[in-house]
């Protein structure tokens, strides 16, 4: 069976615009906008979860692949959407996690963690092997050599999980994969870091293709070249706390134009959060086809709940009836800092700005932590039974009070929440396929 992201490929090659948003999140209320969304328009989605997320140790959403396999499926089942619809995928798959051990140790992990990403149906592997491990050069850079060494050991073992599988379901669609030795960090970099951003060079682009065709040719897997579809490039997208570097098709036109000689592969963009709709639809156009969002996700949910917590003071005059949503997530965000300690500099002030509205979104680290959830649902409720005045919905989250004033969302707190994300899902949407009006989605 043909694997639909192959085929991307195959209608690219044939001069038909397509691409695909990679969705990398775990956050359930994100999931269900984004499949909501994708079941009203017919579409299909690629969720991806990262190796710090999920993997064989539980990762910070406690969850092994499989689990996140369920974990999206259940979702789907209760939206009524087809498991077929939807395509699960690995982000920064490899020794990430386990990056302070020895690189034995750490690849040996690796292994075991993209083989139960196979074994869990995941059908779009990231190979990451772009890190140091404990015991390389701190002071040289990583090779290309050993960077798809490292990746090609993955590849066999995940080659190895699909033929198993396949002994007992001849049907089993092949896995894709995307490898790449200019890796944006997962999760985002600092603002130092964003403003030190260099595109990729042509020639770096080429020399990785190059390692990997030896690395696998060594190892006797020539065929390997049949499902690597795309390769992770840095286009000359990032963002910081407050900071977005646009794309700039004219600075990355060396790079892409340098891709039409390998016809058979794709760039992944990874964080092109923030980016407008124009600029996602340029992107693909010039064969990032593959564009990835993660960050602004969460900050959409985020930013929802914001509203609506300021919306819950307002009308709820007694403080002990309150969630203390933004409260109760700041306090867990102080307590445990190690999600963000290493991302936001400054003063104190500056630090409490940005736990609170950094473009990198540390906070999605904790919405998933008990006494955050808790606050969230109590948020709900209490919106759930205030009359809200038109004229404070308009003022707190316009966009949703159109809708609402049109009658085609209600005023249910998860339904606003979720409307937010679908905001940035339609600019993803509005980039890989053509007449696709984001500014009528809600006409009927």
């Amino acid at each position: 069976m043909q694997n639909p992201l192959k085929e991307m490929v195959i209608k690219r090659q044939n001069g038909i615009h397509c691409g695909i948003p990679s969705f990398c999140c775990a956050n359930k209320i994100v999931i269900e906008a984004i499949l909501s969304q994708a079941l009203r328009f017919g579409d299909t989605s690629l969720i991806e979860a990262t190796s710090n997320q999920v993997n064989q140790e539980g990762g910070y959403m406690a969850m092994t692949p499989q689990d996140f396999t369920d974990y999206v499926y259940h979702i789907a089942d209760k939206l009524g959407i087809a498991r077929e619809k939807i395509y699960l995928g690995g982000d920064h798959m490899g020794p990430l996690p386990w990056m302070d051990l020895p690189a034995a140790e750490a690849m040996e992990r690796a292994k075991v963690l993209v083989t139960m990403c196979v074994k869990a149906g995941y059908k779009k592997i990231h190979l990451d092997t772009s890190m140091r491990l404990g015991d390389d050069s701190r002071t040289e850079r990583l090779s290309d050599e050993v960077i798809a060494e490292r990746g090609a050991i993955l590849y066999q073992a995940c080659e190895e999980a699909w033929l198993e599988m396949k002994k007992t379901n001849p049907d089993e669609m092949h896995p894709v994969f995307v490898i790449g030795s200019e890796v944006p960090v997962p999760g985002g970099i600092n603002e130092e870091e964003a403003e030190g951003m260099a595109l990729t060079k042509p020639e770096d682009f080429e020399n990785t293709l190059l390692a990997y065709k030896k690395k696998f040719r060594e190892l006797g897997l020539e065929s390997a070249w049949e499902h690597i579809i795309a390769i992770v490039v840095q286009p000359g997208v990032e963002f910081g706390d407050d900071t977005i570097h646009r794309y700039n098709r004219s600075e990355a036109a060396a790079l892409c134009n340098t891709l039409k000689k390998y016809p058979d592969i794709v760039f992944e963009g990874h964080s092109t959060d923030y980016q407008s709709p124009v600029s996602l639809k340029e992107m693909v156009e010039d064969g990032i086809a593959i564009i990835k969002v993660g960050p602004a996700l969460t900050f959409a949910l985020r930013e929802a709940l914001f509203s609506l917590s300021m919306i819950e003071d307002e009308l709820i005059p007694d403080p002990e009836k309150r969630s203390h949503f933004r409260d109760v997530l700041e306090a867990e965000m102080v307590q445990d800092p190690r999600h963000w300690i290493k991302y936001y500099s400054g003063t104190e002030d500056e630090k409490a700005i940005k736990r609170k509205y950094s473009f990198s979104d540390r906070s999605r680290y904790y919405m998933s932590r008990p006494t955050v959830e808790n606050a969230r649902r109590k948020l709900f409720e209490n919106i759930d039974t205030l009359d809200i005045p038109m004229s404070m919905l308009k003022q707190y989250m316009p966009m949703q009070y159109i809708k609402v004033r049109d009658g085609v969302l209600p005023l249910k707190a998860r339904e606003l929440v979720k409307d937010n994300v679908v905001t940035l899902v339609e600019d993803y949407n509005y980039a890989v396929k053509y007449n696709y009006m984001i500014s009528g989605v809600f006409i009927r």
